[in-house]
């Protein structure tokens, strides 16, 4: 097998575990602080929109990690790997107006800033993986940030653990244990192996899986909107992966 489908592979099961992340943190919020969930691994955003509603967003981190990839990375996709891209990009944008944007723009806003921060990280962690191997850079990550973390984290200590339901210590824990380390470990090595922006396409898949989780974990509703631009949206990595080099 070579390099290139070992990294597919690898992304798509990095991509798996990462599309759990948004149901259990919205699970989590509901009886954690999000500033305290927040630096155990988490959005503040899904404080205040549903995990089926940010999940849709995850569809701009295609666009945003294949940015890094040219600015960071060095790589060159053709120019009608951008159009599938952008065309994934508008039906995301044209979901979230098409829900309201203005009726939680701060909840918007926090997983749009998310969407940059994580195309960036990936790209650079996908660099160094290249070097390191995806387990060591994700283990660097956490050793480097665990005095900052651990500090804010004493700030925002819960002072009652009795209120915590079990649904949001499995969501704590899911999202500090697999989308904090499991799944970079897939991630990382599936970028560093197949290409940033080629296995960055994959994230467009996040948005399903994830739509289904909510939809049967948190019984969070799902519309049939939501299930039209995720279709859309999945059509779209086919072209964009068959141009992204």
């Amino acid at each position: 097998m070579d390099r290139a489908a070992i990294g597919w592979i690898n992304g798509f099961l990095g991509m798996l575990i990462f599309s759990g992340s948004l149901p259990a943190t919205r699970a989590a919020v509901a009886d954690f602080d999000p500033v305290f969930l927040t630096v155990a691994r988490a959005s503040m955003a899904l404080q205040h929109i549903t995990a089926a509603h940010s999940m849709v967003f995850i569809g701009l981190l295609p666009l945003a990690t294949a940015i890094f990839a040219v600015l960071r990375g060095g790589e060159r996709p053709k120019p009608a790997f951008w159009l599938f891209s952008s065309i994934g990009s508008a039906l995301v944008m044209g979901f979230a107006l098409a829900q309201g944007f203005a009726a939680a723009p701060s909840g918007d806003l926090l997983m749009l800033a998310a969407i940059i921060v994580c195309g960036l990280g990936y790209a650079e962690g996908a660099r160094l993986s290249r070097r390191l191997g995806g387990w060591q850079v994700i283990s660097w990550a956490l050793v480097i940030s665990l005095p900052v973390m651990l500090a804010i984290a004493l700030y925002a200590w819960p002072k009652n653990w009795g209120g915590i339901g079990e649904p949001a210590w499995i969501g704590l824990v899911y999202v500090s244990v697999f989308s904090m380390l499991v799944g970079f470990v897939f991630w990382y090595r599936g970028l560093a192996l197949g290409g940033i922006a080629a296995v960055g396409q994959l994230q467009l898949l996040q948005p399903f899986f994830g739509l289904v989780l909510s939809a049967f974990l948190l019984q969070e509703q799902v519309s049939p909107l939501m299930i039209i631009v995720t279709m859309g949206i999945v059509a779209c990595v086919a072209g964009a992966k068959r141009f992204a080099s």
